[in-house]
Order: C-alpha cells, then sequence, then structure tokens
C-alpha cells in the first residue's frame, strides 16, 4: 500500500492535467445530459475528430490555436447534424447519437488520411510545446496553467451564457419544454443549439488532449460519454446540498475526481487494459447511487 501511494503521488501532476483537460468535455456533456435530458452518443465521435482535425493541422504546421479553433467549430457541425437528425427526421435522441457517432468514424479516418494514428513531431508547435508561451511559463507546471486557463475560460463563457435568457431556454427545454413554447419559441431548434455548443466543447477537449499527448488515436472516443457522464454524476453528488455551487464547478471537480480514482487504481496494480471494465463498474455504481438518490428525494417530497 505504500508503494501504491508513492506512485499515486508521483502520478498527481498528471492527474491533474488530464483531470482539468477532460473537464472541458464534462461541461459539454453537462449541457445535454443534465440541461437538456438528451442521452447523446455523438460524443464518442466528436472527441477523436476534434483530436483527429488538431493532429492533422498541427502536423501541417497550422498554428494550434487556430487548429483548435477549426477542430471546435468541427465538433459543432456534428452536433448541428444529430439535432437536425433528430429535430427535423424525427429520429429518437438515442439513435441520432449512434447515426452520427457511427458516422464520425469514417469521417475520422478520412482526416486522418486512413491511418488509426497519428503522432505529432517533436519538433511540431503545439499549445503546450515549442512556443513562446510555453517557453514563459515556470518550468514543469506549463500544461497544468494552460490547462487551468481553459478550463477557467470555458467554464466563466458557459456561466454568463446560461444566465442569459437563451440560458434559461436551454435549461427550461429539459425541464419543462412547454415553457419555451409558451414563450414563442421552438424547443426543437433550442435542442439544435445545446447539441451545437456540447460538442463544440467535446471537439474542444479531444483537440487540446492530442496536443497535449502528441498523439491521435482513432479508438480514442470508445467509452469517452461514459467517462464524461461519471465525471458530471461525481460532482453532482458530491455537491448535491450545496447549491451556490455551479454546475460547471461540479462537473469540473468530477473530472478531476474521476480521474484521480483512475490513476489510484493503476497504482494499486491494476492494468491499463483493465480500465476499461473498470470505467464500466465505477460508472454503474455511481449512476446507481444517482439514481436511487433521485428516487428517494422524489418519494420524500
Amino acid at each position: 500500500m505504500p508503494d501504491a501511494l508513492l506512485s499515486f503521488t508521483r502520478a498527481l501532476p498528471s492527474t491533474l492535467e488530464q483531470g482539468l483537460i477532460y473537464a472541458l468535455m464534462a461541461m459539454g456533456v453537462m449541457i445535454t445530459y443534465l440541461i437538456l435530458d438528451f442521452p447523446d452518443l455523438t460524443v464518442d465521435g466528436s472527441f477523436p475528430l476534434g483530436g483527429a482535425v488538431s493532429s492533422s493541422l498541427v502536423i501541417a504546421g497550422v498554428n494550434p490555436v487556430l487548429a483548435l479553433v477549426i477542430a471546435t467549430l468541427c465538433g459543432m457541425a456534428a452536433g448541428l447534424l444529430t439535432g437536425l437528425i433528430h429535430v427535423k427526421l424525427k429520429v429518437r435522441a438515442l439513435f441520432s447519437g449512434i447515426i452520427m457517432m457511427t458516422a464520425l468514424y469514417s469521417v475520422n479516418l478520412r482526416i486522418t488520411g486512413g491511418s488509426s494514428l497519428l503522432s505529432i513531431p517533436r519538433t511540431a508547435v503545439t499549445l503546450f510545446r515549442n512556443n513562446t508561451l510555453v517557453s514563459a511559463l515556470p518550468q514543469g507546471v506549463q500544461v497544468l496553467i494552460i490547462a487551468a486557463f481553459l478550463v477557467l475560460l470555458i467554464k466563466i463563457i458557459l456561466d454568463l451564457l446560461l444566465k442569459t435568457r437563451y440560458g434559461l431556454l436551454l435549461r427550461a427545454v429539459g425541464d419543462n419544454a412547454t415553457v419555451v413554447t409558451g414563450l414563442a419559441r421552438d424547443k426543437g431548434n433550442v435542442v439544435i443549439s445545446g447539441l451545437v455548443i456540447a460538442n463544440g466543447l467535446v471537439a474542444l477537449c479531444g483537440a487540446v488532449l492530442c496536443q497535449q499527448q502528441r498523439l491521435f488515436d482513432l479508438s480514442m472516443g470508445t467509452g469517452a460519454m461514459v467517462l464524461a457522464l461519471a465525471s458530471v454524476i461525481i460532482g453532482v453528488n458530491l455537491f448535491k446540498r450545496v447549491e451556490w455551487i455551479k454546475s460547471t464547478t461540479k462537473a469540473v471537480i468530477g473530472a478531476l475526481v474521476y480521474k484521480a480514482c483512475y490513476s489510484l487504481a493503476i497504482a494499486l496494480g491494476l492494468k491499463p487494459g483493465d480500465m476499461k471494465l473498470v470505467t464500466a463498474v465505477l460508472f454503474l455504481a455511481i449512476l446507481s447511487t444517482w439514481l436511487f438518490g433521485k428516487k428517494g428525494a422524489q418519494r420524500h417530497a
């Protein structure tokens, strides 16, 4: 056990970095599941989509920040298509996501030229390497500072957005759709815009992760939705009685806790190949606790 704790402590900086990066995806999934109540499986496709676009552009010599913007726009386009399939073609939410997730597998392969792996050269300029910003930051914590800045920026933007009239409409769609209709707004258009924002954030997460790891893997999207949703549920459960903490903050903290649990499991001797099973079991336990808690609250009410 002492060896495991020592190993976990040594991995803590990288755990925080990964947790902050995945918090971007958690905030996107928070919009679909927590606010829209929309089971969007597009996430498993838009996450690697962002990574594929970002990696390909960086390898081609494109500015890394511009690569992130383009990757985010591609993710937003994926969310738009999912929304149109659901709203305009009347396909169920779950099936809409599955259709887009399947289609994006081929799209991602096209973007990478048919390769399932892309390695970004060490000499390439990324957000975390070989640029003037990184050289100006304290040695050893560059990734942590940049990831924290990105998460804080997105969190502030989302918090401000959710306070606007549009944010209230977004919340109303998940809670009481008749309110949206009563305000002379199209519920379908609000759902589509929510999916656009959510998948844009998911793609941004994939883009940032690939620039940080300097590697794109086509299978990186497998289980992405489960990971993000587990992070959201962890954050919500931890602070369900603390109303002054915003949902975005809960999603960020949930992602950090989730990655900490992941690192602890590795430190205890589990192999990386076992982690998908561990993720599934952990998610089932978290989801069961969350659902039983909601039923208990409803019975009490």
